[in-house]
């Protein structure tokens, strides 16, 4: 099958800013070229040196768009430039028609849809994120474009089909008015070869007899990280690790770092406080193997690759529960799910786990199994297949033979 992935603001290659997105659309294309398919993932050109196309080594062709100025742009800014870009997709398709086409974000979407229609494509969208969702919980936060719930009802509408990454973005997508019959849930997944239980770990050091309970992800409010901060004072021999946030030492630098520093300080843990700024993604296994407990507490998570990392190196979670963490975390058998995020509340989940060796190792073998036997990148790539095949049914054969 020949597969058009478009994902016009998150590129598979990208260095620096690696988001869930980022992740979805390298790992799919990556099982969809193991078994055999023809993949071509669009994405805007973000840098003057970037190759017009390329061949990755994981077998998937990326092409580098020209819409917008060729420097990293935040995804809201980028609509202004998707005409430029799906006038590219409807020229490129017009001399090489994809069998179908999957868009990732509501602005790829957009673009996608537009260019599709002129050729009969089929077009399924994954949304990863909803403007509905976000404008709820963040209010005049949002920096979204005002029109971005509009659009989303209008790409939702026309999609051949949709695939939801969990059961509770169905639920909005139902409420948009959009059939249950045409949106299929399939998750992210996770690279059970590099977030593995065996390997090394991060050392403690000094704080080798204390605890260690472990946070990841971008230092945005959303994450909940305060939180986190605010429970430890009734966690004693506990250190807090956060991985994420700016380059190297510059957390100093950016204002929810500070912010999170000073709470600390008012809460009186900053000495059992560490955070380590942004990680590469091959640094983070040995910080996932290092912890007692990983905690992950946002307002929100449309999916949540941090629990799922979690599990597939045999670690206990405790996670809000939002999003895609109630589809992942298995409340009291691979983790325990919060609600509302109250620090006392997160304070005793993780106290429950940190007194108690064999309730860690027995959730953590839980949560391994269920990474390992639900959320393989291969077993997502099939499931997205079939997705794929509800859109295309004339494709069917092709879905199921390619191996």
């Amino acid at each position: 099958m020949k597969i058009a992935m478009v994902s016009e603001n998150a590129s598979p290659l990208s260095a620096t800013a690696v988001t869930g997105q980022h992740i979805h659309v390298a790992e799919l294309a990556a099982a969809y070229a193991r078994r055999g398919h023809e993949v071509t993932v669009y994405t805007r050109r973000d840098a003057p040196n970037l190759l017009p196309e390329l061949v990755t080594d994981a077998g998937y062709r990326v092409v580098h768009v020209n819409a917008g100025p060729a420097e990293p742009l935040p995804r809201d800014q980028s609509l202004p430039h998707l005409g430029d870009f799906g006038t590219f997709l409807q020229r490129q398709w017009g001399l090489d028609t994809p069998d179908i086409v999957h868009a990732h974000f509501w602005m790829s979407g957009l673009a996608a849809e537009l260019a599709a229609r002129a050729h009969g494509i089929p077009v399924v969208v994954t949304f990863h994120a909803l403007g509905t969702v976000r404008r709820r919980h963040q209010g005049l936060a949002d920096t979204s474009p005002r029109s971005r719930i509009r659009f989303e009802r209008l790409i939702a509408g026309r999609a051949a089909h949709i695939v939801a990454t969990c059961s509770d973005e169905v639920l909005e997508l139902t409420r948009m008015g959009i059939p249950r019959f045409r949106i299929s849930v399939v998750p992210s997944g996770v690279d059970l070869s590099a977030f593995t239980p065996e390997g090394p770990a991060a050392e403690r050091g000094q704080r080798h007899r204390m605890h260690r309970v472990l946070s990841v992800g971008r230092l945005v409010p959303r994450k909940g990280f305060d939180v986190a901060i605010k429970a430890l004072p009734e966690l004693p021999d506990t250190e807090l690790v956060i991985a994420g946030g700016p380059v190297g030492d510059d957390i100093d630098d950016d204002s929810e770092g500070r912010r999170l520093r000073r709470l600390a300080m008012e809460y009186g843990v900053q000495d059992r406080l560490r955070m380590l700024g942004q990680l590469r993604r091959s640094e983070l296994p040995r910080w996932y193997r290092s912890a007692d407990v990983v905690l992950s507490t946002p307002w929100y998570e449309p999916f949540g690759m941090v629990a799922l990392e979690a599990m597939a190196c045999r670690k206990p979670v405790v996670a809000t529960a939002v999003g895609g963490q109630l589809d992942t975390v298995v409340d009291g058998v691979t983790g325990r799910l919060v609600a509302p995020p109250d620090p006392l509340t997160v304070a005793r989940a993780v106290r429950q786990l940190l007194e108690d060796r064999t309730l860690r190792d027995t959730w953590g073998a839980a949560g391994y199994q269920r990474a390992a036997s639900r959320y393989a990148w291969d077993q997502v790539a099939l499931e997205t297949l079939t997705a794929y095949h509800r859109a295309a049914p004339a494709h069917a054969g092709e879905v199921v033979s390619a191996h």
